[in-house]
């Protein structure tokens, strides 16, 4: 893998022997006669540097197809739009706002439906399929109380059931976990996070695992034009090349500080698949390579979480996560505002809750920094 994110895809630019895929940045491309071009007419339908980035996707995730959007939405409205009117989509029930949001309050007004169940309970889940079922809509780990769903068991049930199983891979990335070897159909990145890595881009990524979807896929990105530019194509695949090492670095963090809040008074909950005591650690060990870098906790109601944030120096309070700077997330007012407030208090997901996406820092200086705020 680690070779592979660096010579994979395309490797280098034939033409003049660079080491890096060229930015080609260009809308159009000289045509040698009617009909006749050299693999390009225009960059909505087809660009050498996009191409190059939706190759080594494809090549990492071990799919059949790659393809680059604008946003990580940008890529899950893609997915979406798979589907007609009257079929249902079953989602992780504290699946990520964004994608709760644009299934509520857009693909409803097309009749596409949703319905939010407990992935971890396979019986429920069971419980929940019904011929208008169409897809099942996975985040493993979920955000952000880190929900583990075992994917290779419900590919297998989606496909006894002739039905599509999606898979968002945002906080594992193919070099913890790869979703399509587990029996997965579509795989689905928010590429801004751990893939990019440095808070520099915003960026979609899908991965399909045959041809058909391949070709369905290709027909919506280029009908609908949520495409990803040159440029950010070239920096994700900048990005992409250290993704082994940043990862290791992160979860080399992740760890310490998951350990370091347990054995805090302020903290009622550490929500990490990376500890023993997890209720997912067990299918997570299984089926990925590690724990990721996001962890979540509780901040018990005798302190002011609201203090907390405020006094954090070196970890940034920021939206997103996966980049190489540490960030504290408030998920009830940022990125699960989108959920009614009940449905937050029913998933846990309460005012007193903190995301951690945990950067390469020096650890030590985390954790004092985490201190100082306590």
């Amino acid at each position: 893998f680690e070779s592979l994110v660096i010579h994979g895809g395309i490797d280098g630019d034939k033409s003049t022997g660079a080491v890096n895929v060229p930015i080609y940045q260009t809308s159009t491309y000289k045509q040698e006669a009617l009909g006749v071009n050299k693999g390009y007419e225009y960059s909505r339908t087809g660009n050498p540097t996009r191409e190059a980035l939706e190759k080594l996707i494809s090549d990492l995730e071990k799919g059949y197809a790659g393809f680059a959007f604008a946003s990580g939405m940008a890529a899950i409205t893609a997915v979406i739009m798979l589907f007609k009117s009257g079929d249902k989509i079953l989602i992780s029930n504290n699946v990520y706002g964004g994608t709760f949001r644009v299934l509520d309050k857009i693909f409803n007004n097309f009749n596409i439906k949703y319905e939010m169940v407990d992935m971890t309970d396979i019986k429920k889940l069971k419980e929940s399929i019904s011929e208008e079922v169409k897809a099942i809509f996975i985040e493993s780990p979920t955000n952000p109380l880190m929900d583990v769903t075992d994917i290779k068991t419900v590919s297998e049930l989606a496909k006894e059931n002739g039905i599509l199983t999606v898979v968002d891979n945002t906080f594992m990335t193919p070099y913890l976990q790869k979703p399509i070897v587990l029996g997965a159909d579509i795989v689905l990145h928010s590429a801004t996070k751990y893939l990019g890595g440095h808070s520099d881009l915003v960026a979609g990524l899908v991965v399909v695992n045959n041809k058909e979807l391949a070709e369905k896929v290709h027909f919506i990105q280029n009908s609908t034009g949520g495409i990803l530019q040159p440029f950010d194509s070239f920096l994700l695949i900048r990005g992409i090349k250290t993704l082994p090492v940043r990862m290791d670095r992160h979860i080399q963090n992740a760890k310490k500080i998951a350990g370091f809040l347990r054995n805090r008074e302020e903290v009622d909950r550490v929500y990490y698949p990376g500890l023993e005591d997890h209720p997912g650690h067990d299918i997570q060990i299984n089926q990925a390579n590690g724990a990721g870098a996001v962890l979540s906790f509780v901040i018990n109601k005798k302190y002011d979480y609201k203090k907390f944030l405020e006094n954090l120096k070196l970890i940034t309070l920021g939206e997103s996560l996966g980049g190489v700077e540490s960030l504290a997330c408030h998920p009830a007012s940022m990125t699960h505002a989108a959920l009614p407030y009940e449905l937050r208090q029913k998933l846990g997901i309460v005012d007193n809750l903190i995301r951690l996406s945990i950067g390469i820092e020096n650890v030590d200086d985390l954790i004092d920094d985490l201190k100082n705020a306590f």
